[in-house]
Formats: C-alpha cells, structure tokens, sequence
C-alpha cells in the first residue's frame, strides 16, 4: 500500500523547499563542525551548500536529470571527504550526498505527501512524519553504543578509542588479540564457567515457578491475584539495588550469602516476573474447554498440563526462559551484593576491569554478549509469531 500514489507530485515553493533542505543539511554538519572545533560553522556551510544544491536540482535541472543530480552528489561529498579526512570521511560523504540528493527532491517535488490523503492538514503531515523521526532518533540513540563497541573490540592497540590506523581501515589497526585474551585467560574463562553454571539454573528455576505461578493466577477463583501479581512481578518495578541490598541482609542471616545456592536463587527471582508475564500474555488466547474435555476423558491434572496446555503455551514459556537468561547473564548489581570471588560471573569480571585495570578485553567480551543477545531476542521473536499462529491472531 505505501507504493500506491494518493496524492499527486508537484513542485514546491522555493521559499519552502530551500529552508527545508537546508535545516536537514544544518543537522548534519552541527557534528560535522563540532567534531572539528566549530559547530556554528558547520551549520552555515552545510546549510548554504545544501540550499544551492536544491535549487539547482529542483529549480534549474528539474526532474529530468534527477539520476544524474543524486550521482553528482553522491561524488560531490565522497570527493569533500577523501580530500578533507581520507576514505572514513569519502564514505561517510557519499552517504549524506545521496541523502541530499533523494531528499532535495523528496521535499521539492511533494513527494512526501504521495502515500498520504490528500485532505490531511500541513500539521498532520507535519506530525506524520515527525514521529518516525522522533523514533529512529531513539532507536539510533539506543543502538549508536553498540555499533562503536563492535568494531572497537578488533583494536590491535590496548585503546578504547579508534585509532589512525583503525580509521584509515589499514589492516594493522585491526586484530584478534582481545578475543585470543578471552580465550586464553584464566581469569575470564572463570567468570565465563560461572556464568554459564549460574544462568541455566536459575533460569531452569525461574521458568518452572513462574510458569506454575502464571498457571494459577491465570485462574478466575483464585483470591487477591492482582495483589499477588503486583508481588510477584515487583523484582522489575523495584530499583535493583534495593533488591540487591535487601537479598544481602536475607541471605547474611540464612548462611546463603556468599554461594552458588545464593546467587543462583537470586537471579531466578529476577527471572520469575519475565516467565510470568510471557506466559500469561499466552494464557489469554488459550482456550479452557480444552484442559475440560481432557479431564471429561479421565486425564489427570499432571497429564492434561503436559499433554494439552504445555505444547500450546510452549512458545511463551520459552520465551519467558530465554528473558530470564540473558537477564541472569547479564545481571552484575545482585551478584556483588550475595556473591564471592568464588562466584565471579562474567559481567562481574568485566566490571571489574573497567574499574580497576581498564582492559580491552571488555570490548570483545560485550561483542560477544551482543551477539548472544541478539540470537536469543531473535529466537523470543520467532517463538511469539509462532505462539500468535497457533492460536489464531496471525493469518501468516
């Protein structure tokens, strides 16, 4: 549907095509500037050049040469940034060339208002589009640190900055040797092995509670359950410090602090409130009359939940169980808190570098967790468009 033209193109005025192109263009040379100690004069230059250049397409080449504009865009600024920082600068200005040079015509051809009705206001509009800029500027917010961790954790040097080499992508700035360090050190491999004997007991734990917990709380006969919900889910509601804090008192006077049993127990209670609500989430397209025709057929509760309600609310549980892992390997407050040296977990260890003797290493490690992560979320996908099939909610 966003392919069908509603509304159609014309050209716009010039007193609103050039402003528009060049505020974009001002944007983005404020970081240009200011990475080079000026950013006024970085919104001026961008700003007047990418006037000029919608003027010139829009006003004197009009569409008929539209290709041939973008491409002479695209070269115009990948030039600029050879010339003034080398190939990093020549690819980053064949980027904003082509986005100068869909976007000139984008705005003054109207194009922005083909896939809209045409009886929408210029506030509507206006507010049609600002929103999905307000949200890719949050997503690329959230996601800029990942993306400088990943390429960082390849540093040849012990930096945790780029280096010359690194920016003028010359092989030698680049190396394996934080990875290698991970592998090789005993310290790491350590925290690693306690990690992964730590998280897949707890999350074994947290979904076998959790689950039980959704079950029974899914029922409309049980008494107080919202205030028991509200309880259950509270580790995700309260700062974890406080949890973390009051976890060492309770522990300190039960002999559990300072344990595998300890830490172990403490992120399966951090992983209950995630099963609980995936699994309930699952629980409201479940249909009931079919655990009633199983006991009308002599199955036993045990039977009817493993045989009828277990393959059908699987996908929830598993994502519950995937949630819960990744928040127990990833969890470092909890642990400090109710854990030893003997149970050093890998987050731990990472904090412990950064505080103490800065290595690089941490950069590869939290590569590696990215890339975990990223699975895992991925399979927590699949698994709930799975789940909305088999009960009726997709027609994929």
């Amino acid at each position: 549907m966003n392919d069908v033209v509603i509304t159609e193109t014309k050209t716009m005025p010039m007193g609103f095509t050039l402003p528009v192109v060049a505020a974009a263009g001002a944007f983005f040379g404020l970081f240009v500037g200011t990475a080079q100690g000026s950013g006024l004069l970085g919104i001026l230059i961008a700003g007047v050049l990418c006037a000029a250049i919608a003027y010139v397409a829009i006003f004197v080449v009009g569409t008929a040469q539209e290709r041939a504009v973008r491409w002479a865009c695209v070269a115009l600024f990948a030039l600029g940034g050879f010339l003034f920082a080398g190939i990093p600068a020549a690819i980053m200005g064949a980027l904003f060339g082509w986005f100068i040079g869909w976007f000139a015509y984008w705005i003054g051809r109207c194009r922005y208002r083909m896939t809209l009705a045409p009886y929408l206001t210029s506030g509507q509009v206006l507010w049609h589009y600002s929103f999905r800029v307000l949200c890719g500027a949050i997503f690329v917010f959230l996601i800029t640190p990942i993306l400088v961790v990943m390429p960082l954790s390849f540093n040849a040097e012990n930096f945790f900055t780029f280096t010359p080499e690194m920016l003028s992508f010359d092989p030698e700035g680049y190396s394996l040797r934080h990875y290698r360090n991970f592998f090789q050190s005993s310290e790491w491999q350590h925290a690693l092995r306690n990690s992964l004997l730590i998280a897949p007991v707890a999350t074994l734990l947290a979904v076998s509670f959790g689950t039980l917990a959704a079950i029974g709380l899914s029922q409309p006969h049980v008494p107080g359950r919202q205030v028991i919900m509200a309880i259950l889910i509270s580790p995700m509601i309260v700062p974890l410090i406080i949890s973390a804090a009051g976890m060492y008192f309770f522990y300190s006077r039960i002999g559990l602090q300072g344990t595998y049993v300890g830490v172990v127990l403490a992120h399966a209670a951090l992983g209950i409130p995630f099963v609980i609500i995936t699994v309930t989430a699952t629980l409201v397209g479940f249909d009931r009359s079919l655990t009633r025709a199983a006991a009308n057929m002599g199955a036993n509760p045990v039977t009817t939940f493993f045989r009828v309600q277990m393959p059908l609310i699987l996908p929830g549980v598993i994502s519950g169980g995937l949630f819960a892992f990744i928040t127990s390997f990833d969890e470092v407050v909890v642990v400090l808190f109710v854990g030893s040296a003997n149970q050093q977990t890998l987050p731990w260890q990472m904090f412990t570098g950064l505080r103490e003797q800065i290595s690089p290493t941490i950069l590869a490690v939290a590569t590696i967790l990215v890339g975990i992560s990223i699975c895992l979320l991925t399979t927590v996908e699949i698994l709930r468009r799975r789940s909305e099939k088999m009960r009726g909610m997709s027609p994929g």
